[in-house]
């Protein structure tokens, strides 16, 4: 019966987290959404796509964005070319959610939850804004690779990052480590 109450348990936290948390960003996007007359994004979505041409520019490429006027996405630009978009689902925050919701139903100490969901969702925002330029410069170069870039190789990044931090979480830092 222990091992069901533990299950349960679990269940309650993920989806209560994930809830409230979920709840939080479609309040935040809400507010700072537009899409009438004119298309505005989230400013942390116009933050990812702008953090993204930072690091294209650093790895040498003329980059830049600008807020798409027919839709609630940003464009990326290499050389001047529309090359990709950021779009609300591709800012992170999302599945940063996901990870702090699995990360408090599996939670360790109080002081090491929260460590490691702020130090976990900061690596997965990084991560995501190498991703994305990693996927505008292959787009960029093989524009025929663009639907295998983006269906498999972009969603295998991000979850696999986001799956190696669940799987050092498990075994060094919750409660139910071995």
């Amino acid at each position: 019966m222990k091992k069901h109450k533990n299950v349960v348990i679990f269940l309650i936290k993920f989806f209560a987290t994930y809830f409230i948390l979920f709840a939080i960003y479609a309040k935040y996007l809400q507010n700072s959404q537009q899409k009438e007359d004119t298309f505005k994004t989230a400013s942390i979505t116009t933050t990812v796509a702008e953090q993204t041409v930072y690091v294209l520019e650093f790895f040498g490429f003329h980059a830049d964005y600008r807020q798409h006027k027919e839709e609630l996405s940003v464009k990326l630009l290499i050389d001047n070319i529309y090359t990709a978009r950021v779009i609300e689902g591709c800012n992170s925050i999302s599945i940063i959610i996901l990870f702090i919701a699995f990360i408090v139903a599996f939670a360790g100490s109080i002081k090491a939850t929260i460590i490691f969901s702020i130090l976990g969702s900061l690596f997965i925002y990084v991560i995501n804004i190498f991703r994305i330029a990693f996927l505008t410069v292959m787009i960029f170069k093989y524009p025929n690779q663009q639907e295998f870039l983006h269906n498999l190789v972009f969603p295998a990044i991000i979850y696999g990052t986001v799956f190696l931090l669940w799987v050092l979480w498990v075994n060094k830092f919750s409660n139910y480590k071995k």
